[in-house]
């Protein structure tokens, strides 16, 4: 089965290189591939949302693809995120995941028209978002458009009471370990500088090594020519031919 992952940031198609070059996660609608041949698929999603327009275009393509289509939300689903996962026909929540709806947001700077004309706008992309949730849940607009008002935070069992998840994942067999911990995590920057510090010297390796078998053919030549070799192993002088002095053939194959 394809696995299509929904990692980092929801971003356009024309914003993804800075995020690629930045090393940052992120999903743009062109990282999204779906199969010609209609096969199910997973789609795994670990995101805090981001572009309304990205991810309604992944959220439709999803809707529209042929095959069957299992959402696991893996770690969270937020904002422009949960709009995409309620396009899977089987929607599965990890126990320690969670899904977040909110309205949404812009920047915009003018006067009081164009203030007043942009909170029109977000209004309208509130309904249009809520769609999505009215069409898994069942729930009513206005009682949608509350709890994205009050910016609602949905565990994995109230995800599936309130009809954003279908079920549990792993409900029903033996739970894994999880752990929580009040320890710091490790910095970013230690971690990158302990990796550099244990990343090997290719090029020093590589110069000792060759340091290493120069050593060992000297040696190996050394010996060869030396008196007690030469005259261990040098053949009888051939009355016609008083300079055949060679090592046997046989030689050659041992190692030093």
């Amino acid at each position: 089965m394809k696995v299509i992952s929904i990692k980092g940031t929801i971003v356009s198609n024309d914003d993804a290189w800075l995020y690629d070059w930045l090393d940052w996660d992120c999903t743009a609608p062109k990282n999204v591939v779906l199969p010609e041949t209609g096969e199910d698929i997973e789609v795994h999603i670990n995101s805090g949302g981001g572009d309304v327009y990205a991810g309604s275009e992944i959220y439709t393509a999803l809707r529209s693809y042929s095959g069957k289509v299992v959402v696991k939300i893996v770690g969270i689903a937020a904002s422009a995120a949960s709009v995409i996962a309620m396009a899977g026909d089987v929607i599965e929540i990890s126990p320690t995941a969670q899904i977040m709806i909110h309205n949404v947001s812009s920047r915009v700077d003018g006067d009081h028209n164009t203030l007043l004309h942009e909170a029109g706008v977000l209004e309208g992309f509130n309904k249009s978002i809520a769609n999505a949730y009215v069409d898994k849940t069942g729930k009513a607009l206005d009682d949608l458009l509350d709890l994205m008002n009050k910016t609602t935070w949905f565990d994995a069992e109230s995800a599936v009471n309130q009809g954003f998840a279908d079920r549990i994942m792993f409900a029903g067999e033996i739970a894994p370990t999880f752990a929580a911990s009040e320890t710091p995590m490790i910095p970013h920057d230690f971690i990158d500088k302990m990796k550099s510090a244990m990343t090997p010297d290719v090029d020093k390796i590589a110069e000792l090594v060759a340091n290493k078998l120069d050593a060992r053919q000297i040696a190996k030549e050394t010996f060869e020519n030396s008196e007690f070799v030469q005259k261990r192993f040098t053949l009888p002088e051939s009355p016609e031919n008083n300079t055949n002095k060679a090592v046997p053939k046989g030689f050659g194959l041992f190692a030093f």
